[in-house]
Order: C-alpha cells, then sequence, then structure tokens
C-alpha cells in the first residue's frame, strides 16, 4: 500500500491558509513575512520532493498551482511524476499541468492500493482534512511556525470523532523558531 502524506506549513493554532500569499487572507504570506528564514528549515521540503512519487491535491490548490509550479525550477521532480486531483467540480484537467481527476476519497483509497512509492498532499486544506477524517492519512510532514494567526482555515477539522493516536517519527528546532515534526498516524 502506498503512504499518502500531508505535508503543510502550519501555524502553533493549526491554520495553513496562504503560507506563501494568496489573495483574500489577510495573514497571507505569513511564512515569509513573519519568521526570519533559515534555510536549514526548509530541508524537509528537499527530502520530500525527492521521495515522492505522486502528488495528490484539491481543486483549489491544484487551480493555484497549475498555472505556476509548471515554471519553477525548484519543482521539477514535482512536475514530472504524476498529479491528482480530488474534485467533483471540476470539469478538465489543466494542459500546462495535466492530472488525473479523482472523484471521491474512495478513489483515493483504490489509489493508495496501487503499486508505487508515497503520495504526498501539498496544501489543500479541505481535502486534508476529509482525508484525516476518512482514516486515508498515513503520516504529516508539518514546519510549525511560532505564529497565532487566529482566522484561517485549520490544518485539521473539527469534526468529533474518536482519537487519532501519532507516533513521532523525527523532528528538529530551528533557530528562528521553526519546528519540524514528522508524524506516522497509528492505526
Amino acid at each position: 500500500m502506498r503512504p499518502l502524506i500531508v505535508t503543510a506549513f502550519v501555524s502553533l493554532d493549526g491554520v495553513m491558509e496562504a503560507p506563501g500569499g494568496e489573495p483574500g487572507y489577510r495573514n497571507a504570506g505569513w511564512t515569509f513575512k513573519d519568521v526570519e528564514f533559515d534555510e536549514a528549515a526548509y530541508e524537509l521540503k528537499g527530502t520530500e520532493q525527492e521521495e515522492t512519487t505522486a502528488l495528490l491535491l484539491g481543486r483549489k490548490s491544484y487551480e493555484a498551482f497549475a498555472p505556476v509550479w509548471p515554471t519553477m525550477e525548484e519543482f521539477k521532480e514535482y512536475n514530472e511524476m504524476p498529479r491528482y486531483v480530488v474534485s467533483t467540480t471540476l470539469e478538465s484537467h489543466d494542459d500546462r499541468w495535466p492530472a488525473t481527476i479523482l472523484r471521491s476519497l474512495d478513489e483515493v483509497a483504490a489509489l493508495k492500493e496501487t503499486e508505487g512509492g508515497p503520495i504526498a498532499v501539498h496544501g489543500s486544506a479541505t481535502l486534508g482534512r476529509s482525508l484525516a477524517d476518512a482514516g486515508l492519512v498515513d503520516r504529516y510532514h508539518l514546519l510549525v511556525f511560532p505564529l497565532l494567526l487566529g482566522a484561517g482555515k485549520r490544518l485539521w477539522s473539527d469534526a468529533d470523532k474518536d482519537t487519532t493516536k501519532l507516533k513521532l517519527v523525527d523532528h528538529a528546532a530551528y533557530g528562528n523558531g521553526i519546528q519540524k515534526q514528522v508524524f506516522d498516524v497509528v492505526k
């Protein structure tokens, strides 16, 4: 079974909205404008790109990434791997960044059963919450920023559900206050 990894920049209070900046969110760009840059804190992102074999995105993240990521040399590996978009409303993929459209979480579960390596979910707050609530997430790669953002899209839902146990498998703290936290979901 292929592991499904949710990877996110997240504030200490669980907000993951607009880390690099997107219109309409008052704290947009919080990862770059509010915390001093420390290259070491982002090493996890390079490792992820080397180990990931497919991307899984929600519709909104896909529509935001499709016009930009194909032109970015630093995302070369991501641009060459298969991409999947979970959406009930997307009519077709963007020809600049082709993807297979999955219409349900059942299709995501079936994708996990195929041959291959890790599937990474970037951005995609709504999808990430749905995947977690459905028990489909196997690992979290988090860069936790020393910020309290208050309002914003959260990494986890507020669904009333049984406890999800996590096992910390890697961690580090950096001079700028960012913490790397890698958790396996205990099943």
